[in-house]
């Protein structure tokens, strides 16, 4: 984009380790003599970058539709200003395809199927100096066997206009552009150039035997600019804007046709709309009453569960309820018959003690007479 513009746009460089796609648009106003451009460019950081690129295209079309959606607001207005309006539709894609495959990859292929209904697409190779001119001629010839086998259809230079027919016929044939970039100034002879200086040599950007920039930026800002945004227009843009004012319930009238009303179109879709509106409500109702229902077998079956819990706690206290009173019981059987033989013990102690105490006695009077 700087070699195209022949300046340098503010460019935040973005890792390849993003967790999805999203879109990074920057607006600049360029001048070049007495010309002014306002300019968009819309970076896709991210594609390509995911393990799994099922949905990497999905980002960039609802991108594209949004766009669209604004346009269309736009012209919906009761006051619309189409003139100062600032048109961020995307006129041209430009698909950059890596040099070192023999062949589209997957991913490129299902995401310029989905976009060629949304956008101009112009395929260019990138890095073109890294591959050898027979290579490279290869590689143009089995890209396109590809596009045409799969069905996606590219921009194709208009050949209606006869000013202009010869030489796009011609840059049709050289699709898809071999790109090569750079801002660098280089020395070549006794002249400054745009280039990219090898220890083998030196690649001009602007050497038509060396790449095809010369050709695009001819193509894109001098031959088809003004094509390129009818294109758009008349193409991309009436498809996206018809198939959502029939969503809306809009619909052309054919001369054996009656004339529709606005307003009972209207009152027809917001009838509609008010039978979806019921309809979902009452799935949400149902989908509630499902879900109470659910809740409620959960809550009494929770509940049975935790009377089964009680009931067996309930039984397992008596037993040791039981358990203990035959333990108590026991011990105080014991304690009585302790008692027992304490006393008996006592008893016998007594008793021994007495009878000792009298056997002196007696001695004592035999003694005496």
């Amino acid at each position: 984009m700087n070699t195209l513009f022949n300046t340098t746009f503010e460019n935040e460089e973005a890792s390849h380790y993003e967790s999805d796609v999203h879109l990074r648009p920057q607006t600049y106003d360029l001048q070049e003599s007495n010309v002014n451009l306002k300019l968009t460019l819309v970076h896709t950081v991210g594609f390509g970058d995911q393990i799994n690129k099922a949905e990497s295209y999905k980002p960039i079309l609802e991108y594209i539709d949004t766009q669209f959606e604004r346009y269309l607001e736009e012209e919906l207005k009761i006051k619309r200003s189409l003139c100062n309006y600032h048109d961020t539709r995307i006129h041209i894609c430009l698909y950059f395809i890596a040099p070192n495959g023999h062949s589209l990859k997957s991913l490129d292929l299902v995401t310029m199927k989905k976009l060629d209904s949304k956008v101009n697409i112009i395929p260019v190779i990138a890095k073109a100096d890294t591959v050898s001119r027979s290579e490279l001629d290869k590689l143009k010839i089995k890209i396109m066997s590809e596009l045409v086998s799969n069905g996606v259809q590219i921009y194709q230079f208009p050949t209606e206009d006869e000013a202009v027919a010869e030489i796009n016929s011609s840059m049709n044939t050289h699709l898809p552009f071999a790109m090569v970039g750079s801002v660098e100034d280089v020395k070549v002879g006794n002249k400054m150039v745009k280039a990219r200086l090898y220890p083998w040599g030196i690649v001009q950007v602007e050497n038509e035997n060396h790449c095809d920039f010369v050709k695009l930026r001819e193509m894109l800002l001098r031959v088809n600019m003004e094509d390129l945004r009818d294109q758009t227009h008349a193409r991309h843009y009436e498809l996206y804007r018809r198939c959502k004012l029939e969503e809306m319930g809009f619909k052309d009238t054919g001369p054996d046709s009656q004339s529709f009303s606005l307003q009972d179109t209207y009152e027809a879709k917001r009838k509609e709309f008010i039978v979806e509106l019921q309809r979902k409500e009452e799935e949400m109702r149902q989908m509630f009453v499902s879900k109470v229902k659910e809740t409620e077998a959960e809550l009494k079956e929770k509940e049975k569960e935790l009377h089964e819990r009680f009931e067996q706690l309930k039984r397992m206290h008596q037993d040791e309820k039981k358990n203990l009173e035959e333990k108590r019981r026991e011990l105080e059987e014991e304690m009585n018959a302790f008692n027992r033989r304490k006393v008996a013990a006592e008893t016998l102690m007594g008793q021994a003690l007495q009878g000792c105490s009298q056997q002196p006695f007696k001695k004592d009077k035999d003694k005496k007479k």
